[in-house]
């Protein structure tokens, strides 16, 4: 009896200690599979520019496939570009259907319950963004002044949480009505991204600017939970192109502003 009791634990032992070994391994060999097999699929946004988007030609363009190419470059592989939505992109982390996810993600404490985060790659800035001559610098300015956001969007609620009493928050249905609001004069100023200010600046170049940010969202790539060889590969392949300038060129090449200083951003 007492044999027979040994012999079971030292088999459920051994079956244990390959179920470790199993996943251990697999999950060392993330990378080599991804060389071995040629490609790797990338899930990313492309309605999101200037980060994803389609352009012209039907393709996937913009600051994050143009990081994807450099990832794929350095692995030695193709990337193919799997285009996902805010909903399903961690799903499609989740369950096999891509690799990595470089794809407009923000960090938040509830994504870092799912996913895993890289380091910082890019941030989405909002603030006030205004006609040149409107003298406002911060929170305490906005009394008095109309000021438009798009309705439940993160500058919603942030300039809701911001303002001051006395300041007339206008809402829009969209970012469109939102800017054609400010462009017409309905609004002296609106709550919008950078990416928005950018595009507000090919329409009226010259005639607004930013007045105060409000909030700052860092991007990172996402990765599998299980998968520490991708983390760490990604980690290494960011240090190298930031090191070397080119993360920085390609942030200018798209926001056209400088790379955000990351120090001190917490990414788990």
């Amino acid at each position: 009896m007492v044999l027979a009791k040994t012999k079971s634990l030292i088999a459920a032992s051994a079956a244990l200690a390959l179920s470790v070994l199993s996943t251990q391994h697999a999950t060392a060999d993330s990378i080599s599979d991804i060389q071995s097999a040629g490609s790797m699929k990338v899930g990313m946004l492309v309605d999101f520019p200037p980060v994803g988007f389609m352009n012209s030609d039907n393709e996937p363009d913009g600051y994050d496939a143009d990081i994807s190419a450099m990832l794929g470059e350095k692995l030695g592989v193709d990337v193919e570009i799997v285009p996902v939505t805010g909903p399903n992109r961690i799903p499609y982390l989740l369950s096999g259907q891509v690799d990595l996810l470089i794809s407009s993600l923000a960090i938040t404490p509830d994504r870092a319950k799912k996913v895993d985060f890289s380091e910082p790659y890019a941030a989405v800035r909002i603030g006030i963004f205004g006609p040149t001559d409107l003298d406002i610098s911060d929170a305490d300015d906005l009394p008095g002044h109309v000021i438009g956001v798009t309705r439940a969007s993160g500058q919603d609620a942030t300039l809701t949480k911001i303002a001051p009493e006395g300041t007339n928050i206008r809402r829009f249905d969209d970012d469109v009505s939102a800017v054609q609001a400010l462009l017409s004069g309905q609004v002296e100023a609106i709550g919008v991204s950078n990416i928005g200010m950018k595009q507000i600046h090919q329409i009226a170049p010259g005639k607004f600017n930013e007045k105060f940010e409000m909030n700052r969202f860092i991007l990172a790539l996402g990765v599998h939970p299980d998968d520490d060889a991708m983390m760490d590969y990604v980690n290494t392949f960011l240090g190298e192109i930031k090191a070397s300038g080119q993360l920085e060129a390609t942030y200018q090449k798209w926001f056209e502003e400088s790379l955000p200083d990351f120090s001190g951003v917490v990414t788990k």
